[in-house]
């Protein structure tokens, strides 16, 4: 079971992206459907009914879509790596996620690829789609995380720091800038490695961007216990102004979400009465505790 799900922030179009996403891709499936109640709404301030989340998977790999509203925009600084063996699913793909988007580097042959491009979709949400092997990454989509402007050079710092945190970790392979171009020499030019056996990549650019990380696009992580809980933040959270409703955000700026896997099924219960408390309780907790959400639920 995929233990660190990426969650993406939108502001009201979740369910649409969600449902685009899902007939794009191959064994695209929609899974569970949140909605706002009543309880917390003068926190989220989202009118009652409205899908607050919505699950889904992309050829067996699980995302979640978020209604948050306009607080955070997706930045290239987290993208969504691709890689599909047959040329005609690639030019499939691209043709459907550019519509509306735009392009950062075309579709076209390159050094690393016969076959390579990277855009914006209509959201803002970025995407590389390479053809390639998917042995070589073992998954169908890969975050790809960029080190830039103020965090640039710190990508092999934050592979150590994570792939130190997570179980069933190790760093797959590293591939250094030479010094000759813009990028100091020895910093990553790209890097894979894998957290809780899921695999994720990381670069370095030393060429001014005009975007970081953002919380549009945080990492959930699903734990089974409270000491589990701990754990994960105690190792992660950097930023104490950031920490609210088990979000937190790490040293190089990156967010998380720290959530006990139990809460998904309090939240999918069919009693609102139940939802309504376990969200009240939930959304005034920083680092969440299972044991006082269990009770709340519990009524």
């Amino acid at each position: 079971m995929q233990k660190i799900i990426p969650h993406l922030w939108f502001d009201d179009q979740a369910e649409e992206a969600a449902r685009f996403y899902t007939a794009l891709f191959p064994n695209g499936k929609i899974g569970e459907i949140s909605r706002y109640g009543k309880a917390g709404h003068e926190i989220h301030g989202q009118p009652e009914g409205r899908v607050m989340t919505i699950a889904f998977e992309l050829d067996g790999y699980r995302l979640i879509a978020l209604n948050g509203g306009p607080h955070f925009s997706f930045s290239p600084a987290i993208s969504l790596f691709v890689v599909l063996e047959r040329e005609a699913e690639v030019d499939a793909l691209w043709a459907g996620l550019v519509e509306g988007g735009s392009v950062m580097m075309p579709l076209d042959r390159y050094d690393w690829s016969e076959k390579y491009g990277w855009l914006n979709d209509r959201w803002g949400l970025s995407w590389q789609i390479m053809l390639g092997r998917r042995s070589d990454v073992g998954q169908s989509i890969v975050p790809a995380l960029l080190f830039v402007d103020g965090q640039q050079g710190r990508a092999e710092e934050a592979i150590t720091h994570y792939t130190g945190t997570f179980d069933d970790s190790r760093i797959d392979g590293i591939l250094r800038y030479d010094g000759l171009g813009p990028d100091p020499k020895g910093t990553i030019k790209h890097a894979q490695f894998r957290l809780e056996g899921q695999t994720f990549m990381a670069m370095d650019s030393a060429l001014l961007h005009q975007f970081g990380f953002t919380e549009a696009i945080s990492f959930m992580v699903m734990c089974d216990s409270q000491p589990e809980l701990d754990r994960y933040w105690q190792a992660l959270s950097a930023v104490p102004d950031a920490e609210q409703c088990g979000w937190l955000k790490d040293e190089f700026g990156v967010s998380w979400q720290i959530t006990p896997r139990r809460l998904a099924e309090m939240m999918a219960d069919p009693d609102k009465a139940k939802v309504a408390r376990v969200t009240e309780a939930f959304m005034g907790m920083k680092k969440l505790d299972l044991g006082v959400l269990e009770g709340v639920y519990g009524g």
